[in-house]
């Protein structure tokens, strides 16, 4: 009898890897966890800060995923029209108990289908275009929809992994997990959201990376047809 609990996490090129470490972190402490890194083969896969992490398994290899969670990051505008990936998230996202999402992986889950009719969260500044796959666009930091979990930006993942830890083990056991983490965070700045960032470092941060965000909104629109 398999006693495993199975949490998947997608691996591609340039995913934002606290997006999928810090959830990974939490998670795989929870009992019987079993964490999965999936994709498309076991070589290195490169991250968005220059250090590779190596798959755990295969599409074809990975098991039937109890957690299906799908991290962000600026190379989630190469998946969304990507056959391969686009079919293993709708394979594992029929069966798995929860269908889960950090940051822009949640356009990522509306290119598969996912989030149709569903209520989600996403990084502020990919939350509009969710919109575009049928998709409920959420400004908090985690939301849950009946078996779809969601974080916010990055950061937000870590919040989001210790929601979904009391979903699978049950608050007590997310409390000592927190614990045992040390998770008490207390920033330097009060600049964590537009809202408190305020409109000209919005607009600062946009400029730095408008030629990455308008490739992705390309990428958007051309998955949103065929979604």
């Amino acid at each position: 009898m398999n006693t495993h609990l199975h949490i998947g996490f997608l691996l591609y090129p340039n995913v934002t890897q606290l997006d999928l470490t810090g959830p990974a972190q939490v998670l795989s402490r929870v009992p019987s966890a079993q964490v999965h890194l999936a994709w498309k083969t076991r070589d290195p896969v490169l991250t968005d800060v220059g250090f590779s992490i190596v798959p755990t398994t295969t599409f074809a290899e990975c098991p039937s995923l109890d957690v299906l969670c799908v991290p962000g990051g600026f190379g989630f505008a190469d998946q969304l029209t990507d056959s391969d990936t686009l079919d293993f998230l709708r394979r594992q996202g029929r069966e798995a108990r929860y269908v889960t999402s950090v940051c822009n992986g949640s356009l990522l889950l509306g290119a598969a289908g996912l989030l149709q009719g569903y209520r989600s969260a996403c990084h502020w500044n990919w939350r509009k275009y969710l919109s575009r796959f049928g998709a409920i666009p959420v400004a908090e930091r985690v939301v849950r929809d009946r078996n779809r979990i969601s974080g916010g930006g990055v950061t937000a993942g870590i919040d989001f992994a210790f929601a979904l830890a009391a979903e699978l083990a049950g608050e007590d056991t997310a409390r000592m997990l927190q614990l045992a983490l040390e998770y008490d965070p207390h920033p330097p700045f009060d600049s964590g959201s537009p809202e408190k960032a305020g409109a000209h470092r919005v607009e600062k941060l946009r400029a730095l990376q408008a030629e990455r965000i308008l490739r992705a909104e390309a990428q958007i629109e051309l998955a949103a047809l065929v979604a």
